[in-house]
């Protein structure tokens, strides 16, 4: 099988838009799972997965080494996830003035484990959904995100303490409402 990837790698280098299909179509459903749980959007994880796959076809010469390939691609994927959520956050919805006034800020009221995770920064939040949401190693995170095994541990710790930390709160403060 890992003889078979290499050799489909080189072909797709080549030039062999048959071999990188064939490289592509057994991680779509993977591809899909990581970018729904980054980006929760049906539309948004087919725009990702686009965009990656494309991206992944146009630089493949740069993959110096055959067996990582569903790393690299991996870290492409994510690195678009992370893309579209950072363009997204740029985007502000203009409601009426009849919804404003009832709208209240969301760190403050309504927020759960899933909308927290949200709020981390980038690579923590990364970590935090594959290792939890998609049930990937620690190593295998680090591989993709191009980080040490420590630095991903160091991050998920600082993660899950800020997570604790922003739940305990909201609780309070919905006690004392």
């Amino acid at each position: 099988m890992q003889q078979e990837q290499e050799l489909e790698v080189k072909l797709a280098k080549k030039g062999n838009h048959e071999a990188f299909i064939k490289l592509i179509r057994p991680l779509e459903l993977q591809m899909y799972n990581i970018a729904k749980a980054i980006l929760r959007q049906d539309e948004d994880c087919a725009d990702a997965m686009q965009e990656s796959i494309l991206k992944a076809y146009k630089s493949l010469p740069s993959l110096r080494h055959a067996p990582f390939f569903k790393t690299w691609l991996f870290r492409i994927l994510i690195n678009e996830c992370n893309m579209i959520l950072r363009k997204k956050s740029h985007v502000v919805p203009l409601l009426n003035l009849d919804q404003a006034e009832h709208v209240t800020p969301s760190l403050d009221v309504n927020i759960d484990l899933r909308d927290a995770v949200y709020r981390l920064e980038e690579v923590s939040r990364t970590i935090i959904i594959l290792h939890y949401f998609r049930d990937l190693p620690l190593r295998q995170i680090a591989e993709m995100l191009d980080l040490n095994e420590g630095a991903v541990k160091t991050r998920l710790h600082r993660a899950r303490i800020t997570l604790s930390e922003w739940l305990a709160n909201h609780r309070e403060r919905k006690v004392n409402v």
